[in-house]
């Protein structure tokens, strides 16, 4: 479209029109502000939450060790007096 044609092209766009678009715009800004504050504090609490997991994780497997060591030593302590109640049985009779 030429220069001219623009010339010849009668624009309606009223002031309230334009203050009416311009209020749009602003809340749409305003919103996206939003939007974007909530997911950047959502990304970081699921970081922040991801952290905790991985140390409980990591606590977790440790307990899980720890539980099957002293299940063992349990194990061991049983037939140490097992055999010293065996023993004293034969001293016994």
């Amino acid at each position: 479209m030429s220069t001219l044609a623009l010339k010849d092209v009668e624009v309606n766009v009223t002031a309230d029109d334009f203050n009416a678009l311009e209020q749009r715009v602003l809340r749409a800004v305003e919103l996206l502000k939003k939007e974007r504050e909530a997911r950047a504090t959502a990304e970081q609490n699921a970081a922040t939450l991801q952290q905790l997991l991985d140390e409980q994780s990591t606590q977790l497997t440790e307990a899980q060790e720890q539980v099957k060591a002293f299940e063992k030593e349990r194990e061991t302590v049983r037939r140490r007096v097992e055999r010293l109640l065996g023993q004293l049985e034969e001293i016994s009779a």
